[in-house]
């Protein structure tokens, strides 16, 4: 049996990817354990926002999946930034009071090491990062906060490894941002490149367009160097933008539901437009609607995931995987969601607003994504009947939609060092 141990803060197996992950692989038989310092609730506290779905608390959520499921999935409250408890949980797996009790935070080496030591896992899926490329963009403290939580974090987690798990492999999500939008084809972590006579087979350049983007570049760098200087076995997930909200498990029980992000700060581009169409609200395409992107079905994440570790990198090696299964602009997504509203009886209208990022909005765009799917992903393509489960599945709650919370608030422009926390979630009049 796989020992997967969830090495995840902030927004880990709480978060949106890593709860319907954490139980795809719990219902295959790995024996999981997440680590979560529940800190992507915070978020929505501080900054007042709150996810479209009525979600449970991790402790019901963990409870009910063991009720149904018959199935554990241990549950550790902390932050992998914490060296202590990480190496803990790693050494002793029947501490089980300890386990149920620990609370820290993964930028403290002490919680975390006695996490890893306390479930000694074989593979180590790091989803622990603040995850969102406008909240990094709202003030100097949430810059800092993403570079510091999320770099170092990381640092940790491979640290932990090195010293406490020396063959647990790291299945590390990073991001398809961390490419930008070059004017040629994004291949998969490496490129060859011929230069002055010689060869060479480089990591492919990296272009972040925010300070989010930019610490899982540094990551990326960082694991890259792991993998050569401790002979770590590493594989690099860059996942594009994900969509939906239902997987097998997530709709189980009411219970089990999983988080849906619509506002400006944490909500994609086509969950956010689902909502839009549902509630009435024109659908907000940032600039003239060029921006190209990877995008995939979470159902098609949470495989990725799995894949991963059934085939895990040799040791010394850094494995990148472009994790996505399409291309679309903003625009082709916006006359998807258009179309398939109005058969469904909806008024959808398109509007274009300033563009509150800096980012190009006409390119090229042609990303490579083939070593996965050679690994056994079949892909859940978006074709017009997932459209229309969404926005059904959607209307269920829209009246649970805050209409302020849609217009993005935060420009990348504007990110000063003032406190923003007032302005980050609604736009200005």
């Amino acid at each position: 049996m796989v020992r997967c141990f969830w090495s995840q803060c902030r927004q880990g197996g709480d978060g949106y990817c890593g709860w319907a992950t954490a139980l795809h692989l719990s219902a295959r038989g790995y024996e999981v354990c997440i680590v979560d310092n529940l800190c992507r609730r915070q978020f929505d506290l501080t900054l007042g926002l709150d996810t479209l779905t009525p979600i449970t608390s991790i402790h019901d959520r963990v409870r009910t999946w063991g009720e149904i499921s018959g199935r554990h999935i241990d549950l550790q409250i902390g932050d992998i930034c914490d060296w202590g408890f990480m190496s803990q949980a790693i050494d002793d797996i029947c501490d089980w009071e300890f386990l149920s009790q620990a609370i820290g935070d993964i930028c403290d080496w002490e919680f975390l090491s006695q996490a890893v030591t306390s479930f000694r896992p074989d593979a180590m899926v790091h989803f622990g990062e603040q995850r969102s490329a406008p909240y990094s963009m709202i003030d100097r403290q949430r810059a800092v906060f993403t570079q510091h939580n999320n770099v170092i974090g990381n640092i940790n987690v491979m640290f932990a490894i090195k010293e406490l798990v020396p063959d647990c492999h790291l299945v590390k999500l990073g991001t398809m941002g961390e490419y930008g939008t070059p004017n040629i084809d994004i291949e998969e972590g490496f490129i060859t490149i011929n230069h002055n006579g010689r060869t060479d087979t480089l990591p492919y350049p990296k272009q972040g367009n925010s300070f989010y983007h930019l610490s899982k570049i540094h990551d990326s760098h960082n694991i890259h160097f792991a993998t050569k200087a401790w002979k770590l076995a590493a594989t690099d997930l860059n996942q594009g933008v994900v969509y939906g909200v239902r997987t097998e498990e997530t709709v189980a029980h009411p219970a089990l539901i999983n988080r849906y992000d619509y506002d400006g700060v944490f909500g994609t581009a086509l969950n956010r437009f689902v909502v839009q169409a549902a509630v009435g609200h024109p659908l907000t395409v940032y600039g003239k609607g060029g921006q190209t992107r990877g995008f995939l079905d979470i159902r098609d994440t949470v495989r990725c995931i799995q894949i991963a570790i059934d085939n895990p990198a040799n040791k010394g090696e850094f494995r990148v995987f472009n994790q996505f299964t399409e291309q679309f602009s903003v625009n082709q997504l916006a006359d998807i969601v258009t179309r398939e509203g109005k058969k469904l009886g909806l008024t959808v209208e398109v509007t274009n607003v300033p563009n509150p990022r800096v980012e190009a909005e006409e390119h090229y765009y042609n990303a490579k994504c083939s070593k996965l799917q050679d690994l056994g992903l079949e892909p859940h393509l978006l074709q017009d009947s997932m459209i229309d489960s969404l926005l059904e599945f959607v209307v269920q709650y829209k009246d649970r939609c805050k209409m302020e919370l849609i217009k993005p608030a935060v420009d990348w422009r504007k990110a000063g060092v003032k406190v923003n926390t007032m302005g980050a979630a609604v736009a200005a009049k």
